[in-house]
């Protein structure tokens, strides 16, 4: 199977709150949408630095994590992020590699939105299906 990508948004949950509580405008939440790698060796979303601070988030500790070439990296943890794929959402704690330049989009995220890995379309599709799941804002 060779590698693909999925366009992603990720959310500052926090924000996304305030804005339902009427205390930001919806035009404030802080969001990215990007072109994430599918990885299923890697057990979170991971984002660099830049894409934390784009989206505000808090870094709750760090910790260290085996990457793909089996060097333990040390990497920040942060507070929980809203991801969307399609009509699908999930939130999951990012683990942030400084330097790293592609966002991943790790086995709890698509466990978390229902998704598997389809290696012969080179696709992500809904595990039981591809209902949509209804996203209420």
């Amino acid at each position: 199977m060779s590698c693909f990508r999925e366009e992603i948004t990720l959310e500052n949950p926090t924000d996304a709150t305030n804005a339902v509580n009427g205390i930001i405008k919806e035009t404030e939440v802080r969001h990215v949408t990007v072109n994430a790698l599918v990885d299923t060796g890697a057990w979170t979303l991971v984002i660099n630095e830049e894409t934390r601070a784009k989206l505000g988030l808090r870094v709750l500790y760090t910790s260290q994590s085996e990457v793909a070439d089996g060097v333990l990296a040390t990497g920040s943890v942060t507070e929980p992020v809203n991801i969307y794929w399609q009509d699908r959402y999930t939130g999951c704690n990012a683990f942030v590699l400084p330097h790293e330049t592609e966002v991943l989009f790790g086995a709890l995220p698509l466990e978390g939105m229902d998704l598997m890995v389809d290696p012969k379309g080179e696709r992500i599709i809904g595990a039981h299906g591809d209902q949509p799941l209804r996203i209420v804002k």
